[in-house]
């Protein structure tokens, strides 16, 4: 996808502070943390939601949440984490690429606002 901006920081196009990265996956800060540890997971190949996942391209999410959990530990998350996806607009997902926020570092409430 070419306007994707996810696709564009995938492909090195856009700089990101990454945190992880293998030929499926990258991981890097958000940029307006919510959270003292704030990182977005996102597969390299476009996906535009969770609604787009599909038996086809099923195990790169499989593989995000292999990942997700040594992130936790290299960011030192020992008191637990959050992990969300955020899926159409109406749900607050303001970029069209399935991406997987962690966030942690302090006690997080339960406010789903």
């Amino acid at each position: 996808m070419t306007d994707c901006l996810f696709c564009k920081i995938a492909a090195g196009q856009i700089p990101s502070t990454k945190v992880y990265e293998d030929e499926q996956v990258l991981a890097f800060r958000d940029i307006a943390p919510m959270a003292p540890t704030h990182i977005l997971v996102i597969p390299k190949a476009h996906i535009g939601s969770v609604a787009e996942v599909t038996p086809a391209n099923s195990a790169v999410i499989a593989h995000i949440f292999e990942i997700i959990p040594l992130i936790a530990q290299t960011e030192g998350l020992t008191e637990g984490y959050r992990v969300v996806s955020n899926c159409g607009a109406h749900a607050g997902q303001t970029v069209q690429h399935l991406h997987f926020h962690i966030l942690g570092g302090r006690q997080l409430t339960l406010e789903m606002a």
